[in-house]
């Protein structure tokens, strides 16, 4: 069987341990969620393509030494995780001395907010315009929706379809926008979307989705009812369920006890210590985190390797009437 993605990031990434320079890491090695050379796009998606060697030397400075890292992040407590992700590419772009601008507002003269800017980036004398993104969508495999909208987010927010009209209809022609010259320090030469992120697909065979990179981080997902019904509960796979701030790499804690690492309610970001989960235990954890929102949840399958859980797949349980509230958010004109 083909290694997962997470099994070649550990053997590439292993020597950095630090969650915030794992999340970076992840977001410069990942394979981009829209695929850069389909026709789809018409070169409107951006890559930053292979790591280079002096990158990861400088990915390993940061495990050793996180500060300059650290303080470009401060003190705030990210509860969006897109944020993060954005604040985490911010600076890799300024350290890499590229950037010219982040989030930048175009405005009317009457104060009225139009648009932002993600990033400006110097490319010679030319000026770029990339809007970013890192997303988690559900193949909602009992939806016949076409563009992209089948692919939910867990929140029942939004679609990759909606996520692409908007990026593609309005943030890519912000820079036409008569109000833009006001603020840009030179006319744009390009406007690309840079796309990260992670899709989960139900059980059976795999959907091919043109426009995405065959390549894409993929995790698998299903209800509560199909998780009890399936084999895991029989097998010796253990668990952590996953915080939110810590769904962008692949997830790498030090092992603890049970009673060294409590189950961390919802409100929890991150940790930096967890205690593997049975199947029986997951399935508890899980209807815990239900009893205070009814979201899916994303847990890891993890192996214990030298003191720490690494994982290995991923995946979201989601409450059992997911579909059926889809559908609803949809027939509400809620869902596109």
């Amino acid at each position: 069987m083909a290694p997962t993605y997470q099994q070649a990031f550990e053997q590439r990434w292993r020597h950095l341990t630090r969650p915030h320079v794992r999340a970076l890491a992840w977001l410069l090695e990942s394979p981009d969620l829209l695929d850069p050379a389909s026709p789809h796009w018409h070169g409107r998606v951006a890559t930053l393509g292979p790591v280079a060697p002096q990158v990861a030397s400088w990915l390993a400075a940061l495990e050793q030494d996180p500060s300059p890292l650290d303080a470009a992040l401060g003190t705030k407590f990210y509860s969006r995780l897109g944020l993060y992700a954005e604040r985490l590419m911010a600076f890799y772009l300024a350290q890499q001395g590229v950037l010219a601008a982040h989030g930048l507002q175009v405005r009317t003269p009457r104060n009225v907010t139009v648009g932002e800017f993600d990033f400006l980036l110097r490319d010679g004398a030319r000026l770029l315009h990339w809007e970013f993104a890192s997303k988690f969508y559900l193949l909602d495999n009992q939806s016949d929706e076409e563009g992209f909208n089948h692919l939910v987010g867990p929140n029942l927010a939004d679609t990759l379809g909606k996520k692409i009209r908007k990026t593609f209809s309005h943030q890519l022609e912000l820079r036409n926008h008569p109000d833009a010259a006001h603020v840009l320090p030179q006319p744009v030469d390009e406007a690309q979307a840079l796309v990260k992120g992670w899709l989960f697909h139900p059980p059976g065979p795999e959907r091919h989705i043109d426009g995405v990179s065959p390549g894409h981080c993929r995790g698998s997902w299903m209800t509560l009812a199909d998780f009890l019904r399936g084999p895991a509960l029989d097998g010796e796979k253990r668990y952590v369920v996953m915080p939110r701030l810590q769904w962008l790499a692949p997830l790498k804690v030090r092992a603890a006890t049970r009673d060294e690492a409590p189950f961390q309610p919802a409100s929890i970001s991150a940790v930096d210590k967890a205690a593997p989960l049975t199947a029986q235990g997951l399935h508890a954890a899980v209807l815990e985190r239900f009893a205070l929102e009814m979201s899916p949840v994303m847990a890891a399958v993890v192996e214990q390797r030298d003191g720490w859980l690494v994982e290995v797949e991923r995946g979201f349980i989601a409450p059992d009437d997911w579909h059926e509230r889809a559908a609803a958010r949809r027939a509400q004109g809620s869902l596109p």
